[in-house]
This record gives structure tokens, sequence and C-alpha cells, in this order.
């Protein structure tokens, strides 16, 4: 026991590394542009920017990830057969049978309850065990998606508005450079001497010293190279979020009764964007937890848009009889998420994939699976 308290403790060490390199680069960049570069006029629009960053930043970091509830841990009976049983077989019927009371619309590949060993515990629809916690949750999934997007979207304008308001003390502290090397060296100053006079080059004196010129040179870099990357991760995630799709979803479709479907959780864009938004807009751009939902159960198109239906059908395998058992009603947002207009949408959507015939089977045999 004690080496692997031992190695968890080092990952958990390891983990806020990242966090604490950000936050450091945050900080210098800050110094180097407040206090090196201090220019007035821009100040007020740098400090929103920053501020609107950090705060979004500092709600996705410290935003306790969605966990399963105690509906989703095995009976303690139930846990002691499944721990002494050594069929796979075995194990599965219990998995089943403790399943029948869940909302649960996926399953795995195999057409299996989902299941983790290490947490013992039942996953609901897109939860997956998390490597770094070493838990079964959502690191960065419902209850901090939004916070991780606006994250995105505002260290994206912060690089962006210091590389521009940078930009022009960069190029005069460069063109300064070049013309101090060409004085330092006779070969490129006699080579140069037709271009241009040495002696009567006028120094650029718009920056105090060296060392600040140093912090803007170098904050230009930091800036256009996160703009870069922050910018391809911010679009991916833009995608991902008008898809209603996961990360791990994008790389592997979800898999539900009638198999694998990666638009099984979409509801149309617009509907989409309220999942992780929520409907009122003047939200949208705060660090405000807004999202739809319970983060345990989500709406998906192949169930029935009759949220009054009380049962629907379980078939955990191909040769085993169907069984009606009872599901948990939708909550108000997701009745709001599953109304006539997302019907119209998820019909509209799912003929691009299946026949109208499929689509119909869908909304009148709604089936809880697990995956």
């Amino acid at each position: 026991m004690a080496p692997i308290h031992v190695l968890r403790c080092c990952q958990r060490f390891l983990a806020w590394i990242p966090v604490i390199f950000i936050a450091l680069v945050v900080c210098w960049s800050y110094y180097a542009y407040v206090v090196e570069l201090c220019i007035f006029v821009y100040l007020i629009f740098f400090h929103l920017s920053f501020v609107m960053f950090v705060w979004s930043y500092w709600k996705t970091i410290f935003t306790k990830p969605a966990n399963p509830s105690k509906e989703f841990c095995l009976p303690k009976a139930e846990k002691e057969r499944y721990e002494k049983e050594e069929r796979p077989e075995s194990q599965q019927e219990i998995l089943w049978r403790a399943a029948t009371s869940l909302p649960l619309y996926t399953r795995t590949g195999a057409g299996a309850i989902r299941y983790c060993d290490r947490c013992q515990v039942i996953k609901p629809d897109r939860c997956h065990h998390c490597s770094a916690c070493d838990m079964v949750n959502n690191c960065v999934g419902f209850s901090n998606y939004k916070f991780f997007i606006l994250f995105l979207a505002y260290s994206l304008v912060y690089c962006l508005f210091i590389a521009a308001t940078v930009l022009q003390y960069f190029i005069k502290f460069w063109t300064l450079c070049r013309r101090k090397s060409a004085e330092n060296c006779p070969k490129v100053t006699q080579l140069s001497s037709k271009a241009f006079s040495v002696e009567t080059a006028k120094p650029l004196n718009e920056l105090p010293d060296t060392h600040a010129k140093f912090h803007v040179l170098f904050l230009f870099f930091v800036a256009a190279m996160f703009c870069i990357s922050i910018l391809s991760l911010f679009s991916y995630h833009l995608w991902l979020v008008g898809k209603n799709r996961s990360t791990i979803e994008a790389f592997r479709a979800p898999v539900f009764r009638t198999g694998s479907d990666k638009n099984g959780f979409s509801l149309g864009f617009r509907k989409n964007i309220t999942q992780v938004f929520g409907d009122q807009k003047k939200y949208w751009l705060l660090p405000i937890f807004t999202s739809q939902g319970d983060g345990l159960t989500f709406p998906t198109r192949l169930v029935s848009a009759d949220v009054e239906q009380a049962t629907v059908t379980l078939d955990p395998e191909p040769n085993k009889s169907v069984t009606d058992v009872p599901v948990s009603p939708l909550s108000e947002s997701q009745n709001r998420l599953l109304s006539n207009d997302q019907h119209a949408n998820s019909i509209g959507d799912h003929l691009a994939n299946n026949t109208l015939e499929s689509a119909s089977t869908f909304t009148k045999t709604p089936t809880l699976i697990a995956k």
C-alpha cells in the first residue's frame, strides 16, 4: 500500500506542474506588459481580458469534477457476488440487474455494461476513468466544460491583444538590435555602408533600457507561440460543442443498442450550444455555471421525445428475452432540450446516416443501455 500511496502523491504533484507553469507565465506577462511596457491607453482593455482569463482559468482548475452518485455503486451483497464470480457472463448478469433502475443509454463495444473495476461503480453515460485523478469522473466535463471553453477563449484574446500591441515595439527593438550588431562588426559595417550610415542612424528611445526591451522581445514571442497553439485547440473544442461530442467520443463513437452512433447525443447546433452554455445568453461570456442537466444523464436523439413514457426496453444480450424496466424521468432542462423543436432537428440529422424507417424505430422503441 505504501508504494501505491507514494505513487499517487507523485501523480498529483506532477499534475500541478502545468498549472504552476501557466501561473508563472501569466504573472510574468502581467509584469512585462504593465510594469515594463506600461502603455496607459491599452491598460484598461488589458486588465479586462486579464481578469476574465484568470477568472475562467481559476474556475476550470478548482471546480470539482462530477463523480457518479451512490446509485451507480453496486449494493454490498451484489458487490461481493461480483467479486466472487470468475465467469464474465455471470458478472454481466449481476451488472444488468443493478443497471435496470439506472438511466443508462450506452454500453461497451461488446454490448456489456460499462463498469469500472478499479472504482467499482457502474459508469454513467459519457463518463470514464481518469488516470490523473485515478477515479471515475469528468475532469474536464459537465461541471467545468463551459469554464474550460471560456478559458481558451479569453486566453486567446489575452495573447492576441498582447501580440498586437507589442508588435510595433518588437519591430523597433529588432531593428535597433540589427543596427547595433552592424555597428559592432567592422565587416558588416563596411558592407552595409552604402545602404545606410551607422553614425546617422537614430537610436530608438521608446523603451527605457535594454532590460525592458528584452521583456518586450520575449513577451511577443511567448504571446505569438501561445496564440497558435490555443487557436487550434479552441477551434477544435468549438467544433466539439457544436456536435455535442466529448474528446473521447470524437475518436470513438458511443455505442447504443442499435450500434455506434457518433451523433447519438447531438440535438442540433442550437440545442448543443444551449446544453453547455445555458438558456440565458447574458451569462454565456461569464465563468458562471449555467450548463443544463445533472451530469449523470444526457438527452439523446435516439430516445423518444415523449418524456411521459414510463418504460424502456432493456436487451442485455441478443439471446436473452426483452425486459421492461422503469427509467428515471428527465430533468426540466432535459425536457426543454427534447422539445418538439429538437425532435424535428434530430430527425433531420438522423436522415443523413440512417433511413427514415430506422429513425422511426428509434423513436417508438427507446432503449436503456450502457457502454
